[in-house]
Order: structure tokens, then C-alpha cells, then sequence
């Protein structure tokens, strides 16, 4: 195990527990967007805001790790999770795009629980990110309880999708727009997956 002291290691934590909290803002944003849709106070601009606070974040995290010779953990884990970490602010961000860009009347009750389930998933992610100074008390939790998330995001998702295919009278053109957005929401909580997945791995490999 790398151990790391001084700021610059306090620095690699907050950052990474600040980048938690932000994609866990984010999925807040988005699912009252979708909620409140087509007349949300909620717009693409400020997803998009936050969206850019966690590319700040994830530069500001590639510096302090590059600028540490000493850091909390491998070097090369630490960037593979930064990159998982920056996936999801945009998957997040590619799903609120995607119901203004497709012009979406209302939302469905299947795009609604798929939003519920990435905040869930994202608040999950935020705790874990916010405990990687201690990461062995809950992390291993945590990380069993965003991969029951994405589980059920998953059946969720393929059950809204067959659904698109039930009725022949639906036009191609709403089941192309609707499998686009429900595959999108999951890939964003499949990004809080990945990530909790790279934490684990750190877990692992320091056990």
C-alpha cells in the first residue's frame, strides 16, 4: 500500500469526495427535469453547469495525482478512477440532453424510476467516494448496495424498452427517441457501477 501524507494527499480525498457530491447534485438536477418536464425551472444549462464543475474536478484531481510522488494509493488506480468518476456527470448530463434534443412531450413512469434509482445510486457513490480516506469502514456496503441499484436500473430498463415493442401502433420514431433515453439513464447509473467497481478494486488490492 502507497501510504500518502501532507496536503497534497488530503487534497486527493476532498476531490474525490467533492466529485461524489457533485454527481450526486447532478442526478438531483436531472430527475426534476424529467419530473417536471416539459415546464421544469430546472434547464439543460444548469445540468450543463455542474456538469463542467466535474471536469474542473477531474483536471484538478489528474493534477494533484501527477504532483504527488507519495500518494494514498497506486497512482494508476487513482486514475482509473478518476476517469470512471468523470463518466458519470456526462452520462448524467447525455441523458438531460437527450429529452430536450428529442423534444419530449412527458415523461414516462419507467424514465421517472430509472431517475429515482441514479440519484439512489449516486447518493450511494458520494458516501463512498467522501469514505475513500477510510476505506475499509462500509465501503464494501456501499459497493454492493450501487451494484442491487444498478441491477434493478437494469430491469427496469429492459422492461421499458420491451414495452416499446408491444404496440405496433406507437411510431418508430418515439421508440427509437424513448430506447435512446432509457438507455441512457442506464448507462449513467452503470457509470456509478464502474466506479464503485474501480473502488473496490483499491479495496482489494490494499486489503
Amino acid at each position: 500500500m502507497r501510504f500518502g501524507f501532507g496536503p497534497k494527499s488530503r487534497e486527493i480525498y476532498d476531490l474525490f469526495g467533492w466529485a461524489g457530491e457533485n454527481a450526486a447534485a447532478i442526478a438531483v438536477l436531472v430527475e426534476q427535469r424529467f419530473r417536471e418536464h416539459p415546464s421544469s425551472s430546472v434547464s439543460q444549462a444548469d445540468v450543463k453547469d455542474l456538469e463542467h464543475v466535474g471536469d474542473q474536478l477531474v483536471a484538478d484531481l489528474m493534477r494533484a495525482i501527477s504532483a504527488q510522488l507519495i500518494t494514498p494509493f497506486d497512482p494508476e488506480d487513482l486514475v482509473a478512477l478518476t476517469f470512471a468518476v468523470d463518466d458519470v456527470p456526462d452520462a448524467i448530463e447525455n441523458a438531460s440532453e437527450l429529452l430536450g434534443l428529442y423534444n419530449i412531450e412527458r415523461p414516462t413512469a419507467q424514465a421517472l424510476e430509472l431517475c429515482g434509482l441514479l440519484v439512489e445510486a449516486t447518493t450511494e457513490l458520494a458516501s463512498l467516494l467522501g469514505g475513500l480516506k477510510d476505506l475499509r469502514n462500509g465501503a464494501a456496503k456501499e459497493i454492493r448496495k450501487i451494484k442491487e441499484i444498478e441491477d434493478r436500473a437494469d430491469r427496469v430498463a429492459r422492461a421499458a424498452r420491451a414495452g416499446l415493442f408491444k404496440n405496433e401502433k406507437i411510431d418508430p420514431k418515439i421508440v427509437i427517441r424513448w430506447k435512446d433515453i432509457y438507455e441512457s439513464l442506464e448507462d449513467a447509473v452503470d457509470a456509478c457501477e464502474t466506479t464503485a467497481h474501480r473502488v473496490g478494486n483499491i479495496l482489494v488490492k490494499n486489503a
